[in-house]
């Protein structure tokens, strides 16, 4: 049978098969019975107003609606907004527990948040951009890649495909209900957003490497280096994502900033460290160069998100000194601790052998130096003296620009058209 589409008519046939057809007659009006008994008084909460009550009963639903608009009361929802009529000032703004209208997004207190704002939506991407062909190839051949390297990608596709969603959920559900800084909750959402991206991202190697995806998206209840790591994210969430928990007072206040530390400083700081180093390692030897290129471009979006956070964090810690105290300050190191140990028990489980030029204990010493380099941006000592990178390239990756052709694919250091200074 074939299919005829609308582009098969002309204007001129249109215009013939849509003539409208005669209006079918009107049925006759049935005369007016008598009234019927007025139904039982409704609950307070379903009572109208005096405008609308006061109206006849057969009026329209449109003067209903007017009626109702005119007699509206603003001030309960000015109550809920926790504002008055006055206009918002920079020195009114704060972190966390302002009670300013934060529906007034400027004039901006913390320009850095708006920025970084604006570089987020300048990095704009989408996984579908990337060519995943000779990946594909690669992965289906018989010795396209060793069994360490097919664990390497599988535990990594395994660990990231539900740890951007973990993150995803705590700024959604938490993260951005306490901060009370609209520029902040700008970002916020940006960054809501990339996260989705990268579920995306990964879900999107997934599929086209033809993967066992009940295995690798339950990977984290499965694998205990992965499942290590996801449950200690969880348990930082368990408090913040009941609707009902508020800040405003000093322990509270202090939950939120342990929040806040654990996911931008540990789980965006740390746990992602060793998977990527991994991955773009093996991108570095043209290998699973699709799959190398898309953890460039979450990469990117990551340091961002950690610089972003660290700000953040260390800005609460300025406008509420009296949070940041020597024992506070010791259970953060011990979090940041904690963090490094999983990630090089995590590290031991995917390279049990040396593979794509690096090793366990490489990954070690690169760990700590990474764990220096967080406490250091809180403002706390280094815990590990002499440690070096022995992954400098990590460094070009993240903040040198790529030279790339052109025609073989997108440079990663791109910006959206509408971010260019002409």
């Amino acid at each position: 049978m074939s299919i005829i589409s609308w582009d098969d008519f002309d204007e001129e046939e249109v215009a013939v098969t849509t003539k409208p057809t005669a209006p079918a007659p009107a049925k006759a009006v049935p005369a007016p019975t008598a009234a019927a008994p007025a139904p039982a008084a409704p609950v307070a909460d379903a009572v109208p107003s005096p405008s609308v009550a006061a109206l006849p009963a057969d009026a329209s639903a449109l003067a209903r609606a007017e009626a109702a608009v005119a007699h509206l009361d603003p001030a309960p929802g000015l109550e809920d907004l926790e504002m008055g009529a006055a206009r918002v000032t920079v020195d009114e703004k704060r972190m966390i527990n302002c009670r300013a209208d934060l529906n007034q997004l400027v004039p901006f207190k913390y320009e850095w948040a708006w920025q970084k704002y604006l570089d987020g939506c300048a990095n704009h991407w989408m996984p579908q951009e990337i060519n995943m062909t000779a990946d594909i190839a690669l992965w289906k051949a018989t010795d396209g890649l060793t069994p360490d390297e097919r664990t390497i990608v599988k535990r990594n596709l395994g660990f990231f495909s539900t740890a951007d969603s973990l993150v995803a959920n705590n700024l959604v559900l938490a993260i951005y209900r306490l901060v009370t800084n609209p520029e902040c909750r700008q970002y916020l959402l940006r960054q809501a957003f990339e996260e989705a991206i990268h579920t995306h991202a990964y879900q999107y190697c997934i599929q086209s490497l033809g993967m066992d995806e009940g295995e690798i998206f339950n990977m984290y209840r499965e694998i205990p280096s992965v499942a290590k790591k996801a449950a200690w994210g969880l348990k930082y969430t368990h408090s913040l994502s009941d609707p009902t928990f508020n800040t405003g007072t000093p322990e509270t206040d202090q939950i939120l900033l342990r929040n806040l530390i654990a996911f931008y400083c540990v789980l965006e700081g740390i746990f992602f460290y060793c998977g990527f180093s991994q991955i773009l390692s093996m991108g570095r030897r043209n290998k699973m160069k699709g799959v190398a290129e898309q953890f460039q471009y979450i990469l990117r979006d990551e340091s961002m998100h950690l610089n972003f956070g660290i700000d953040m964090i260390n800005q609460i810690k300025i406008e509420n000194p009296h949070l940041w105290t020597p024992e506070f300050r010791e259970e953060v190191t011990q979090m940041i601790l904690e963090g490094m140990t999983l990630e090089i028990e995590y590290a031991r489980d995917t390279m049990p052998r040396g593979v794509l030029g690096m090793n366990a204990a490489m990954m070690e010493e690169y760990l700590k130096f990474i764990a220096n380099r967080r406490l250091s941006q809180l403002g706390l000592p280094e815990q590990f003296s002499g440690v070096q990178n022995p992954f400098g390239w990590m460094s070009e990756m993240m903040d040198l620009r790529k030279e790339k052709n052109f025609f073989e694919t997108r440079v990663t250091d791109y910006q959206v058209g509408g971010a260019l200074s002409w």
